[in-house]
Order: structure tokens, then C-alpha cells, then sequence
């Protein structure tokens, strides 16, 4: 297949793409021109081998939002063209942490906690990468090769670069002006990132603009050993939900993947207008051609798309109908603002009036049977008249809107 032929069926390439580096499109080396690359590899098994794909996780939380989703759904679209995506998971590195952008040393995290959180990483992305068909994914934990390094080859290492080098990077040169500390072991971080890429004979390497440097070390550092130099592909980095700051959980402005399926749909279909463009093209499939003109039309698209690939279809749809009925009913507050009640305090199994008055939407538990025999009380928009109804777990009620009346609602959480 000619440069010209494949880069027709390249579209899902180059969608929210920020860069590919190197990228000498008028080239026909394979190790300057990602098309030819991927042309050479279509050739399999004859010549050559389906891309290796890497993208490295380092678990330094148990969370993911929907800014961390984007370079798995750019995996995701690897695979799905037929390549192997390698996912690192950074159990050694995460007791490192990751400088980028940091202006102070990240704390550093037991293998324990390194562990929990990869397996809740793990958990998170099935509904984005393709577990199941043979050939398209690894997992590797870096610890693997990284633990057995001994001195002469981590000298080795140290000796690919230069500290002048190393104090390029983005967040070391701000903390060595502002004279804040920098600690001899945060160097070997994306010396260590990059040597992952030389294990793993990785073709492509993803990450955020924010990760250029790391990326670039891992073919720097392929060169040296002899290995076939990977390309960095750059993906941008996800405003939150204000429309302004970097999305992120401790500014308030995320999306969470273990979101209900009500939160996520009630804070997309707010998604600013100048948003929606990026959203829809960083975080769906649909034509960008075909969106719908209205915004407000366009917001409930993005909300539906976006919860029904982590929840399915119908929640998305009923979470939709809920957050409707939430407006219509007169609740003046954002459906994504309302109040919570963590089931944990309730004993099951449960009657229904019991959890109208232990989460405080009723006075009592006496008042909790009388709204319902007066058809006052609602379940994520469902009407509940039965007074002796009884749930038998909390996953039953999980995520739910518990409604008494108009304007008391409550979100059930576990």
C-alpha cells in the first residue's frame, strides 16, 4: 500500500491529534514517516509485525476522568487497525512518581498502594480497550525488568544523558530557578520511562503533550541500545467541565469514569459551548461533519454518547429522562450538586420508608410511609407506591435519585 492509499484510511489516526514526532510525511523510511511505518506493518505475517502500541500507566491514584481517557481511546483505535497495544503499568516508576508539571517532589507510594491502584486503573478501562481478542493487548508491569537493573547498567543510563539535559525538562528548570529541591532520584524517572520502550520494542509511544520529553528520552535511548526508534504521538490535554482550568478531580471540574451514570450525563450535557467541538472529537466517534447546530441539542448528543460508553445505552437514556424530570419538577439546584447519602449507614435489607427518614428526606420513618402511600416519592424518576417495599442490597439503590415531592432529592451512594 503506497503513503497516498493508506493515509485515506487514516483518519481515526489523526483525530485529536496534537503531533507525531519524527513526521517527514514526504518521506518513504519507515522510521521517519508514521504512515509507512503502519504500511509495512499491514504486510504481516509476511514481512513484519503488527505496531506495538505503548502507553504507560504509573497507578498514583485510584481514579480516571475523562481527561486521562483520551490516549486509551487512541489505543484503542490501534488496536481496532489491527496492532498490539502494549499498556506498562508503572508499578516501579509510580514509587518514583512522574515530575512533569510538578513544582515540588511527588510523594513517593509503597509497592502495596502501587498494587490497589493499579488493579482499580485495570478495572476502569475495560469499557475503552479491547481486553478479550487474542493478540491485541499486553499488560506488563515495569518492575519486571526495572527491579533487576544493577549499578552498571542504571550508570549506563545515567550516562545517555546530561544534567543540562535533564534540567530542560518542564517543572525541573522552574524548581532549580525558584531554588526549590530536586532530588537525584527524580532523573532517573523518564530515564526509566524511556527504558521501558527499549524492553518492549515499542513502534509508538502515547501520551499528552505535557509527556514530549519522556517520550523523546525512550527513542533516545532505543537508538542506544539499537533498537528501532519509536514515534511520539501527542494528544491534547482535556479542559474540565468550566471550561478553563486542566481537567481535574481536585478543581472540581472532572467527569469520573466510576461516575454514576446521572453525574456524568448532568455535567455533560453542561459541557460550554466552546467546548463541544474538542469534547465530541476527543471523546466520541461521530462524524464531527454531523453535529447537531443547536448547542443545546448538541450537549445532550455529547451526554449520551459519552455515559453510554460506560454504562450502556439504556442508563444514558434514563439518565437523560431523570435529569428532564429533575428540570420539569422545579429542583432549582444542578442535578450534579445534589446532595448524598452513602448507604453504608443503612442495615439491609432495607424498607423504603426506613431510608426516606435515616437519609433525611423525611422527618421520620412514619413520615417516609405516608409520602409514599401519597405517591410523593420517586426513584431516579420512577413513582413508588408501595409501602413495604425492601431492598435487599445497596447495590439495589446505588447511583439512584431518591425524590420526596418537587424539590427533596438525595443521590444514594455505596
Amino acid at each position: 500500500m503506497s503513503s497516498s492509499d493508506s493515509s485515506k484510511n487514516l483518519d481515526w489516526l489523526y483525530r485529536g491529534t496534537s503531533e507525531i514526532f519524527p513526521d517527514r510525511q514526504d518521506s518513504d523510511n519507515p522510521n521517519e514517516n508514521l504512515i509507512q511505518r503502519i504500511a509495512k506493518s499491514e504486510a504481516y505475517p509476511q514481512s513484519d509485525r503488527p505496531l506495538r502500541v505503548k502507553l504507560g500507566i504509573d497507578p498514583t491514584g485510584t481514579d480516571i476522568h475523562l481527561g486521562h481517557s483520551i490516549p486509551y481511546r487512541k489505543l484503542r483505535a490501534f488496536q481496532d487497525a489491527g496492532h498490539t497495544a502494549v499498556v506498562i503499568i508503572g508499578d516501579f516508576t509510580a514509587q518514583i512518581g512522574d515530575p512533569t508539571g510538578k513544582s515540588d517532589v511527588r510523594r513517593q507510594l509503597t509497592p502495596e498502594q502501587v498494587k490497589a491502584n493499579a488493579q482499580s486503573y485495570l478495572d476502569q478501562l475495560r469499557p475503552i480497550l479491547d481486553f478479550d481478542t487474542p493478540g491485541r493487548l499486553e499488560v506488563r508491569y515495569n518492575s519486571e525488568w526495572l527491579s533487576k537493573l544493577n549499578l552498571a547498567q542504571i550508570q549506563e543510563l545515567l550516562a545517555t544523558m546530561t544534567v543540562g539535559q535533564m534540567l530542560a525538562k518542564e517543572g525541573f528548570a522552574e524548581r532549580y530557578n525558584q531554588e526549590k529541591p530536586i532530588f537525584l532520584h527524580e532523573f532517573l524517572y523518564p530515564l526509566m520511562q524511556g527504558y521501558d520502550s527499549v524492553v518492549v520494542e515499542a513502534d509508538v509511544e502515547l501520551g499528552g503533550t505535557d509527556q514530549k520529553f519522556n517520550i523523546a528520552v525512550g527513542r533516545d535511548l532505543q537508538r542506544h541500545f539499537g533498537k528501532q526508534t519509536q514515534f511520539g504521538l501527542l494528544l491534547p490535554i482535556l479542559l474540565g467541565t468550566d471550561g478553563v482550568q486542566k481537567m481535574s478531580k481536585s478543581l472540581g471540574n472532572y467527569v469520573g469514569l466510576q461516575e454514576d451514570a446521572l453525574s456524568m450525563y448532568s455535567k455533560l450535557e453542561k459541557t460550554p459551548d466552546n467546548l463541544l467541538k474538542d469534547y465530541f472529537e476527543l471523546l466520541t466517534d461521530i462524524d464531527l461533519t454531523k453535529l447537531p447546530n443547536n448547542p443545546r441539542e448538541a450537549q445532550k448528543l455529547l451526554a449520551i454518547e459519552v455515559t453510554s460508553q460506560f454504562h450502556g445505552r439504556d442508563a444514558a437514556l434514563q439518565a437523560k429522562q431523570t435529569a428532564e424530570q429533575i428540570v420539569l419538577q422545579g429542583n432549582t439546584a444542578d442535578s450534579e450538586n445534589i446532595a448524598e447519602y452513602s448507604l453504608s449507614e443503612v442495615q439491609f435489607p432495607a424498607k423504603l420508608f426506613y431510608i426516606l427518614g435515616a437519609s433525611g428526606l423525611c422527618k421520620s420513618s412514619g413520615e417516609g410511609r405516608r409520602q409514599i402511600q401519597g405517591s410523593a416519592v420517586r426513584l431516579d424518576g420512577d413513582r413508588l407506591t408501595d409501602v413495604n417495599l425492601t431492598f435487599e442490597q445497596p447495590d439495589d439503590l446505588a447511583g439512584k435519585v431518591l425524590q420526596v415531592g418537587k424539590k427533596k432529592f438525595i443521590r444514594l451512594v455505596s
